[in-house]
């Protein structure tokens, strides 16, 4: 299932991409949230599967399209179905600010596995370390930062001024960069997209080490799934700040809202098929590229059982006679 299914996976980041990628630098970041999503839905609605959004753009009310719970694929129009029970993570546009500032590693995502596969994670912010695979197990999310980066230069066998952590820039990540700093360590501040940060630290070669600080909870999620396909690792914990927090854990069957989730945790399932295509350049991922004739995208797609890590090039040719691929 997870060969095929990737492929079909593939195809829906790359929509999605391109959809968004034509309202890069336009400065409107609406518009190019509203055409990715729009893309993905009707490139999934293709899909011969019964599909159910787990992670999305948020509840019903909010998100006319690809809400929490929604179901798309084919066997929701017409019952013709080639996979069963898939639930589906989704990013349509990781990095709103970055596509319409025309800002480096915009992503279009998309993580999916069996039913109960991935946490169904409340829109709330989450505590994070993320690392790779040389450095799991070594580290904890409640122990020192001096702590932590000791851990991961032992374990890379470098100096802690060889290390460079990845931070989003927010003020409530202030103390964390003054400590970080104080290691020797260096710190590459975002402005936004973490979970392309994510990616990238469990990459050897891309030159990140280490995420940390607070970001969203699904975007959590949709790391702790590349990561299971990378062997990377994430510890995170749900940021509960007010009381409507917790009551929206407790509905959402969340019974201790103080616990720390490990990678398998947050996307335990058995399949896991991770995609995503580059909208703007970045770490790992060039943007969508338009030329006369055609259109090209680069994208990545992971598969936990077959382990498997593709790196594809596509080019997109119209559909006219003279239209040529170029490099």
């Amino acid at each position: 299932m997870e060969d095929r299914l990737s492929l079909e996976f593939l195809r829906v980041v790359e929509q999605a991409a391109i959809a968004a990628a034509r309202t890069m630098g336009l400065g409107d970041r609406h518009k190019a949230d509203e055409v990715a999503v729009e893309a993905m839905r009707k490139a999934m609605d293709s899909v011969r599967m019964d599909g159910t959004i787990v992670i999305g753009e948020g509840e019903r009310d909010e998100a006319p399209m690809l809400f929490i719970g929604e179901k798309v694929g084919a066997a929701v129009h017409d019952k013709s179905r080639e996979y069963d029970g898939v639930d589906i993570a989704v990013d349509p546009l990781e990095g709103t600010n970055l596509c319409a500032t025309g800002a480096p590693n915009a992503i279009a995502v998309l993580a999916a596995s069996e039913r109960g596969g991935l946490l169904h994670a409340p829109d709330l912010y989450m505590e994070k370390i993320v690392v790779g695979p040389d450095c799991r197990g070594a580290v904890e999310l409640d122990a020192p930062v001096a702590h932590n980066l000791q851990a991961i230069a032992k374990r890379l066998s470098s100096d802690i001024d060889d290390l460079v952590v990845v931070v989003l820039d927010r003020p409530r990540h202030e103390k964390l960069i003054e400590e970080i700093r104080a290691t020797g360590a260096r710190v590459r501040l975002i402005g936004d997209g973490d979970l392309s940060a994510g990616i990238s630290a469990a990459v050897v070669g891309a030159g990140v080490h280490a995420v940390m600080g607070s970001g969203g909870a699904p975007e959590g999620v949709l790391t702790a799934a590349a990561l299971r396909c990378l062997n990377g690792q994430i510890l995170a914990r749900l940021v509960v700040s007010k009381l409507e927090h917790k009551e929206r854990l407790a509905a959402m069957g969340v019974k201790d809202p103080t616990r720390i989730y490990d990678t398998h945790e947050l996307a335990p399932g058995k399949s896991i098929i991770f995609a995503c295509c580059g909208v703007t350049d970045g770490n790992l991922l060039r943007g969508v590229r338009f030329f006369g004739g055609g259109i090209r995208t680069h994208s990545l797609i992971l598969t936990h059982d077959q382990r498997q890590v593709r790196f594809i090039d596509s080019i997109h040719l119209e559909k006219k006679s003279e239209a040529r691929v170029r490099l």
